[in-house]
């Protein structure tokens, strides 16, 4: 998914999909205004909608594959 970083405050695990209801790992911000959140399963489904409507998209999937187990020791 193509992502615009902003200065958006990270999303925390209350943050929750509002598909779903699963953890959220995507915010979209609406050019109408206004946000969405999704898990890493709905934004992968909506993607191609998503980009239509969003002025940016703040994409956190990547934390799914960063455990402590295989993440570098600087981040342990």
């Amino acid at each position: 998914m193509t992502t615009v970083l902003t200065p958006a405050s990270p999303l925390t695990a209350a943050d929750r999909c509002d598909r779903c209801g699963a953890q959220a790992y995507l915010r979209v911000v609406l050019t109408s205004g206004g946000e969405l959140l999704f898990c890493a399963h709905h934004g992968r489904k909506f993607e191609p909608e998503l980009k239509k409507i969003a002025s940016e998209i703040q994409d956190e999937t990547g934390r799914l594959d960063a455990t402590p187990a295989n993440a570098p020791a600087e981040e342990r």
